[in-house]
């Protein structure tokens, strides 16, 4: 069974950084993408970034562009987001999703996304 897992939220302050991890077990990902998505209190969940497990294509949000770097390490089996230069507004609980096939079309679409974890708080401070 397919498991994700996050970690490395907590708090930082305005133009801080902070890394995230994504850790995916249960089977062989290649060919699977994985995303990264957030929601704030009283928002819609929404894309910030994602990757394709081979070939290693990246995907973002263009409110991340330039702030937001997602990178893989395959032999960890493990996805990172690095936050940069973080703002007030990046506050929210960050989720990795899996999904086996999604077209680039629909990358951003969470609803395309099968397989998610349980969420790191990330709050930033002015």
């Amino acid at each position: 069974q397919v498991q994700v897992v996050e970690s490395g939220g907590g708090l930082a302050q305005a133009g801080g950084s902070l890394r995230l991890s994504c850790a995916a077990s249960g089977r062989t990902f290649s060919g699977y993408t994985m995303g990264w998505f957030r929601q704030a209190p009283g928002k819609e969940r929404e894309f910030v970034a994602a990757i394709r497990w081979s070939g290693g294509s990246t995907y973002y949000a263009d409110s991340e562009k330039g702030r937001f770097t997602i990178t893989r390490d395959n032999a960890k089996n493990t996805v990172y987001l690095q936050m940069n230069s973080l703002k007030p507004e990046d506050t929210a609980v960050y989720y990795c999703a899996a999904t086996s096939f999604v077209r680039s079309g629909q990358i951003r679409d969470p609803h395309e996304y099968n397989y998610w974890g349980q969420g790191t708080q990330v709050t930033v401070s002015s």
